[in-house]
């Protein structure tokens, strides 16, 4: 991440989202390293399987190939100059949590051979570090009130997500992604799915305002 935010322009949409992503990954090591995680372990492994998902989607679309449907809007239009920075920070972070977050806990579940009951606590202590950094992202990308007013589309849009929703929802489709572990073709095509309705939020997410 630290690479990534060296060799990215700054306005690059997906700078914008690696720079908020390497926030998060920091204070949640932080968190780690003070104890404040239930299984230190389990908390670290699921850290690691939720970042390489975001990687493998840029080793994609850098090699030229098809990253996933949730990536594809934010790689598609991170030079557009009609799509606002919250934009791209609101696009990252709902294919990161919409679609890998789930996908992360059902990994760490196989890795350490655990129930997704025994990831819920630091799942949610996880969430707590997002839904924190949410506030301060909002108000630092946020134009000022000199500029954005009420009748403002980004203050429509930006209401329209919410980062809480996202997480409930990846919580609920990494239970039902373990819960059909043993039906490979449900499970499929409801990742799939999931990526493909993550990916149309995303879309919606940076239509140009200007």
């Amino acid at each position: 991440m630290r690479d990534l935010d060296a060799a990215l322009p700054a306005q690059d949409g997906l700078a914008v989202f690696n720079r908020i992503y390497l926030g998060v990954t920091e204070e949640v090591a932080r968190r780690i390293d003070q104890g404040e995680f239930q299984d230190p372990v389990a908390a670290g492994e699921l850290d690691v399987r939720f970042a390489r998902r975001y990687f493998g989607a840029v080793d994609a679309d850098t090699a030229g190939l098809r990253p996933p449907a949730c990536w594809r809007p934010l790689f598609q239009l991170r030079h557009h100059p009609g799509v606002r920075p919250l934009q791209f920070a609101l696009a990252g972070i709902n294919a990161h949590i919409g679609h890998d977050l789930a996908l992360a806990v059902v990994d760490t579940c196989r890795t350490l051979d655990c129930e997704p009951a025994f990831l819920e606590g630091d799942f949610e202590r996880i969430g707590a570090v997002l839904t924190g950094l949410e506030e301060r992202i909002r108000e630092s990308l946020m134009p000022g009130p000199d500029v954005l007013d009420i009748a403002d589309p980004l203050t429509h849009l930006a209401g329209s997500w919410s980062l809480e929703m996202a997480r409930d929802g990846a919580w609920a489709a990494a239970r039902m992604l373990w819960g059909a572990r043993r039906l490979p073709e449900v499970a499929e095509e409801f990742t799939e799915r999931l990526d493909a309705s993550v990916g149309m939020v995303g879309r919606c997410l940076l239509t140009p305002l200007n």
